[in-house]
């Protein structure tokens, strides 16, 4: 009988260190993500829907989810970047720094996948 801790050593061990890493792969992606929901509930929610089912406040505003049926999500990056000065008539002029714009992206493409796809 192989002794309890060379089992552990050789067959639990590495797999945990496999799973340790995996785990520490995913979780910048999803604080990424957040981020950009919270830069998304901080400079857009007032008029623009951030989430997969509710109205935007402000009729004239996308919701958020339904901007990829319109054009490619990525064309925002620049403007993202550089600052959006049109859009509807009541939005705010601002600009997002290199991380954020990438954080933004991220929740942005999130909301594109129905339910079975998270």
């Amino acid at each position: 009988m192989k002794h309890p801790a060379k089992t552990f050593q050789h067959h639990v061990a590495p797999g945990l260190a496999i799973i340790g890493t995996i785990c520490a792969a995913l979780t910048p992606a999803a604080a990424d993500q957040e981020q950009g929901r919270r830069l998304a509930q901080l400079y857009c929610a007032r008029c623009h829907s951030i989430d997969r089912v509710s109205p935007s406040p402000l009729k004239i505003a996308p919701p958020f989810r339904t901007l990829h049926e319109r054009y490619p999500v990525e064309m925002l990056q620049e403007a993202l970047a550089e600052g959006i000065v049109t859009g509807h008539p009541t939005m705010p002029q601002f600009s997002f720094e290199p991380d954020q714009v990438g954080d933004f992206m991220l929740f942005l493409k999130s909301l594109e996948r129905g339910p079975a796809d998270r």
